[in-house]
């Protein structure tokens, strides 16, 4: 794994913008990182570096924004079980063609395919991450 230091939301956003050039359609990424380090920011650059116009925000109450079928961006905080998380539908999207960001992937686990990427998100000060990809 390589490691990008962020000094700002702004470092985190730049550097998601051109960590989007890298996937593919049909890539799955997950996001890890505790709460608040910076992984909204991070789906922000993500979907700008996309093409994304379109607001992107946490997805916690919907479980999983969809941006045009070109991005999938989820938050599983709240999935209690792979059944709830498969009811909902989530694991449909992993085959459309879409890229699909994942946060809290731990609690839909049995749901992700074989091959994923993965970046991690540090908070190491009040502005300062380290992002592991």
């Amino acid at each position: 794994m390589s490691t990008f230091i962020s000094r700002s939301r702004e470092d985190t956003e730049n550097f998601a913008r051109e960590y989007a050039k890298t996937l593919k359609k049909g890539d799955v990424l997950l996001l890890d990182g505790d709460m608040g380090a910076g992984k909204t920011v991070f789906a922000k650059g993500i979907a700008k570096g996309l093409g994304i116009k379109e607001e992107v925000t946490s997805p916690t109450y919907a479980y999983m924004n969809d941006y045009d079928g070109v991005l999938f961006h989820y938050d599983c905080y709240r999935i209690e079980s792979v059944e709830q998380a498969e009811r909902l539908g989530l694991g449909d999207y992993f085959d459309m063609g879409g890229i699909c960001l994942v946060e809290w992937a731990q609690n839909i686990a049995a749901l992700l395919p074989e091959r994923v990427k993965r970046v991690r998100i540090k908070k190491v000060s009040e502005n300062e991450r380290e992002i592991e990809y």
